[in-house]
């Protein structure tokens, strides 16, 4: 890898360490009691170690709305997905649950290198993928490997929009991962799996007291994943130490960390001959085995501290520092086959890419008694910068050297191409926000939810190769409003409308920044909870519009303007939670519409990628006590994807009369089942794919879609000590 000139930021970071402290998750309350408490019960959460939290899919709470309202109470539909849920899925990466969220699909992954997904039909920059968040940060600006679950203690799916709070986000929803917390109680467990493909995992789960003020929380997993696809072997590390202080019976410093590292070809997957997929077998590689690994690393830190000013009102501030690198060579698929419809050009690529992440925030959270009403007040302040390199070399032959595979007969081996420059650009993004957010109390039946944030937006590009140098100022601002109404106990109304936006990545063709784009959202729906608070359910109808997507320029073949507008529209229903004693379950279904309405290139009315109209899943699962002692759990899962685009679809073969190319509609069933031996071991059964059946996850175009994986057959053992 190139010298990094950019790497000062961990230098910042230790100079802010000294300074700062920050934010965002734990709620007001929770965290208020929580900081008066005696040592050993100063976190909130009850975790059984290794394994799962209480016996039920269905939660209450959701950190990332940074409010008190119970789930049930806030008007925006959330999806909840816990330690429980994780385990019967047999999840240990993120992209494992899409299929189980109403309205969540999976979108073209970068060959096999990030997590990306799309909310309610709509994804994030085609360059960096989703937006996510991390205990509250933002979480994926830049370059991210693939989210291990080792340390995740659970994952909220936020729909609709979510920028009043977080800023650039999209509108269909964003994602907020909360990791796993120190314990106050000494506890340790290991976990070993072996599986298909040369499946092999081992994870460490140890946590406990340093002292009376001071506990600790220590997550470590190794993976090592031959896969299903030739030539495709994927190596994978977790460190992801925590730690939490407490400093005074009103104060409290939290520190967490995660260093992952990521080592896997880049794998665009399998080619249809025309529009039918098939012909190409699953298994088949079509790059070059001899590049090798691209290596993906992460490291993550954060630090937050909570003070709890009096009964009433807690400040917070945090810090938080992300470096991401991405690097290696690939050989890569042409857009089309040839004529003969057998012979694939290819190009190949050299990719030495870096970004530094490092952002601050500040919080006061409270309440106040204002004209009769109660008010939960959020007032805050948050600080980042963004720094991104971009090295690439690349070939594209033609003519009697063509880099070409027949994807029939593929032949390994070929000279390799001279690589040339192609991009060399250095993005620096710099922000300043101010937000704030009321939850009012309409007496007993109607919660208020209002919330707005500015945003000011600086973007320098500079192109290395031409010395061109672009900036511009984007600013933003992000109103939110929703209401609640309890219609009974159990019942709640809702409806909301919110504004969003987020920052275009790259350049147009003249070397300027994009426009950034910008989201209407509104939704309505209903929700449900028993008595006991351990069954769920949320339905929500959606419509949303997005501008300033990127398009192909029409003049200038191989770049993009921000002239897109694309619409979503349709409803989602998530149900989730303990039937009985014995049984619990997950359940979803969307209904999606999601369409160009706007573009110089493709077909106004053309559907999204990868966003079916029509998916659902179900989950359930059987818990009992065995005669003998012990206890055992069997269940399963389906989960079903309508017909999705798999290439976008210009005007022009709309007017030829082609054929628009589809992946074909899937269900594919998944079978759980868990033996505890004794108290502290446990063995555990997950067959994927029960049925062996051939589908595809996602698909970019026709020469790069992501084969989903054959049967697979996963063997754990979980030990507590």
């Amino acid at each position: 890898m190139q010298k990094k000139e950019q790497r000062r930021a961990p230098h910042v970071f230790a100079a802010l360490l000294a300074s700062l402290s920050l934010p965002a998750h734990a709620q007001p309350q929770a965290a208020s009691d929580a900081a008066h408490a005696a040592p050993e019960t100063v976190l909130p959460t009850v975790e059984v170690l290794g394994g799962s939290v209480g016996n039920s899919y269905h939660r209450s709470e959701v950190s990332g709305a940074k409010t008190d309202l119970p789930l049930r109470e806030l008007p925006q539909a959330v999806r909840v997905m816990g330690r429980e849920t994780l385990q019967d899925l047999g999840a240990s990466r993120l992209d494992q649950t899409f299929a189980y969220v109403g309205g969540v699909s999976a979108q073209n992954n970068f060959g096999g290198l990030w997590d990306n997904l799309s909310i309610r039909g709509l994804a994030g920059d085609p360059n960096l993928g989703m937006p996510m968040l991390l205990n509250g940060f933002t979480a994926n600006r830049g370059y991210n490997a693939p989210r291990d679950t080792a340390n995740i203690e659970r994952i909220e799916f936020l729909k609709g929009p979510s920028a009043a709070l977080y800023g650039a986000s999209e509108p269909g929803g964003t994602v907020n991962v909360v990791t796993r917390k120190p314990l106050w109680k000494a506890a340790h467990a290991v976990e070993a799996y072996a599986g298909s493909h040369d499946f092999y995992r081992t994870a460490l789960d140890t946590g406990g007291p340093l002292g009376e003020r001071v506990a600790y929380r220590l997550n470590l997993a190794l993976e090592d994943r031959g896969g299903f696809r030739d030539h495709v072997d994927t190596r994978r590390s977790l460190i992801a130490p925590a730690i939490t202080w407490k400093l005074a019976p009103a104060t409290r410093l939290d520190y967490a960390a995660e260093i992952l590292r990521h080592r896997t070809p880049l794998d665009r997957g399998v080619v249809a001959v025309g529009n039918r997929l098939g012909a190409v077998p699953r298994e088949r590689f079509l790059g070059e085995p001899s590049d090798g690994d691209v290596r993906v690393e992460n490291q993550t830190h954060q630090l937050i501290l909570e003070h709890a000013l009096n009964a009433a009102w807690l400040g917070r501030m945090g810090i938080s520092y992300k470096n991401g690198t991405l690097e290696g060579y690939s050989t890569e698929p042409q857009p089309a086959l040839q004529p003969d419809q057998r012979t694939l050009r290819r190009q190949r690529r050299y990719r030495d890419f870096e970004s530094d992440d490092i952002g601050v925030q500040a919080e006061l959270l409270g309440r106040l008694s204002a004209g009769g009403l109660e008010h939960e007040v959020l007032a805050g302040f948050e600080a980042w910068r963004l720094d991104l390199n971009q090295r690439m070399l690349r070939a594209n032959p033609s003519g009697s050297a063509p880099y070409a595979i027949d994807i029939f007969n593929p032949v390994y081996g070929q000279p390799r191409p001279a690589l040339l420059p192609s991009t060399d650009t250095a993005e620096d993004q710099e922000n300043l926000a101010f937000y704030l957010q009321d939850t009012v109390h309409l007496g007993e039946k109607w919660r208020l939810l209002g919330g707005l944030r500015f945003d000011r937006n600086e973007q320098t590009v500079l192109n290395r190769r031409t010395g061109t140098r672009t900036r511009q100022s984007p600013n933003a601002t992000s109103p939110r409003v929703g209401v609640s109404y309890l219609a009974t106990p159990r019942w709640t109304l809702f409806a909301n409308a919110g504004k969003s936006f987020r920052p275009n990545s790259g350049a147009d063709a003249a070397g300027g920044a994009f426009d950034p784009e910008s989201g209407t959202a509104t939704e309505v729906g209903a929700k449900w909870e028993d008595a006991v608070r351990s069954l769920g359910a949320s339905l929500a109808l959606f419509n949303i519009t997005k501008r300033n997507v990127l398009t192909s320029d029409p003049f200038n073949t191989g770049f993009s303007i921000a002239a897109g507008e694309v619409r979503s529209r349709g409803f989602d229903l998530d149900v989730s939670g303990q039937l009985s004693a014995n049984w619990r379950l997950s359940a979803s279904l969307a209904y999606i519409e999601a369409e160009v309405k706007r573009d110089n290139l493709l077909e106004v009315g053309a559907r999204l990628l990868n966003v079916p109209k029509l998916s659902g899943s179900l989950l359930l699962m059987y818990e009992d006590a065995l005669a003998g002692g012990g206890r055992y759990g069997i269940g399963g899962g389906l989960a079903y994807s309508g017909r999705r685009l798999g290439e976008a679809r210009t005007r022009a073969q709309a007017g030829s009369g082609e054929d628009a190319f589809e992946l074909p509609s899937h269900t594919t069933a998944r079978l759980a089942a868990y033996w505890r031996i004794t108290p502290a071991l446990r063995l555990s059964l997950d067959v994927d794919n029960l049925f062996d059946r051939t589908w595809y996850a996602s698909s970019y175009q026709r020469t790069w879609v992501t084969p989903g994986a054959p049967r697979t057959v996963v063997l754990g053992l979980q030990a507590k000590f």
